[in-house]
């Protein structure tokens, strides 16, 4: 199993039975193909739907079915579909339990850029600004550094700020963290990853939490 689908698979057992899940662009979009058995969520996607499905199988694919990325979907039984006003409207109503959201940067406050580069072109903001504001829970999937090592999870953004609301969970395929008014807490590290690795990473400081089992040397002092 690749890096990317490992984060999804531990994203999507976060989910509980019942939630309203906007998935959105990168490593989100895979949370649909690892929903944990017995568990029902309801998959919504900016450009108006409501039940997606898991990835269509190659070759099956339909190309009036896509998410709000533009990537093929399947949808479930009893699915609707309705118009960008809307689903929108679902967001800021406060109708989305969960988002799970791909990032450039996340600080140690737990507030992400994910939006804009300075001096790329990119299409814009989407839907993100809504969903972190407007979403119950929000959960950020992202590889832990970049293709050239650097950390992803910073003491302070380099990219634009996309909201001021902090992210309620971090998933790498390193660790998770929660946040807090305090920052970032380590809940869980990888198999093989040790507290140094994790630490020399991590650009930004992390407390641990008390009582956890983790690869290599032991918390210490510092422990939430």
């Amino acid at each position: 199993m690749s890096v990317k689908k490992i984060i999804a698979q531990k994203a999507a057992g976060y989910l509980n039975d019942g939630d309203v899940v906007n998935l959105g662009i990168g490593i989100p979009t895979l949370v649909a193909d690892y929903l944990p058995e017995g568990v029902q969520v309801f998959l919504h996607t900016e450009n108006g739907i409501l039940g997606v499905g898991p990835t269509p199988e190659a070759g099956m694919e339909d190309q009036d079915l896509v998410n709000a990325g533009k990537l093929p979907v399947t949808v479930i039984k009893g699915a609707s579909y309705f118009d960008s006003a809307a689903s929108f409207a679902m967001i800021r109503g406060g109708h989305i339990d969960v988002s799970i959201l791909g990032v450039l940067e996340v600080d140690q406050l737990g507030r992400v850029a994910n939006w804009a580069v300075p001096g790329k072109s990119v299409l814009g903001v989407g839907g993100a600004m809504d969903l972190l504001e407007g979403s119950k829970k929000v959960i950020v999937t992202t590889m832990h550094t970049t293709k050239k090592g650097e950390p992803k999870i910073v003491r302070e953004l380099n990219y634009p700020i996309t909201s001021q609301r902090r992210v309620d969970l971090i998933i790498t395929e390193k660790a998770v963290f929660e946040t807090d008014e305090r920052g970032l807490l380590l809940v869980s590290s990888s198999e093989n990853v040790t507290m140094e690795e994790l630490r020399k990473n991590t650009g930004a400081d992390f407390r641990v939490k008390e009582g956890k089992e983790y690869e290599g040397k032991e918390p210490g002092a510092g422990a939430d």
